[in-house]
């Protein structure tokens, strides 16, 4: 493989790792998921390539102020980490 073939394998994945059909659950049920272990209100989620995953990451407010991050596996629904801000 040529280092062209590379670099274009490359930026196909980078571009199509965002498209549905490469994760199983959408935004909307990993935010229902991470809400459903830290109670409050979604403030920001966003899909990302973290280790080799497809993972969303949901930021939340509690109703007494605090912070946590929850990492959702895109394609198991599965929480991978609860971390207090």
């Amino acid at each position: 493989m040529t280092n062209q073939q590379r670099y274009d394998q490359q930026n196909q994945w980078n571009s199509n790792w965002r498209n549905p059909q490469y994760r199983r659950i959408s935004m909307e049920e990993a935010i229902g998921i991470a809400l459903r272990r830290v109670p409050g209100h979604a403030v920001k989620a966003e899909l990302e390539y973290d280790d080799g995953l497809l993972i969303y990451e949901i930021n939340i407010r509690t109703r007494e102020g605090q912070k946590y991050e929850v990492k959702v596996d895109a394609n198991t629904g599965a929480i991978l980490r609860v971390k207090r801000d």
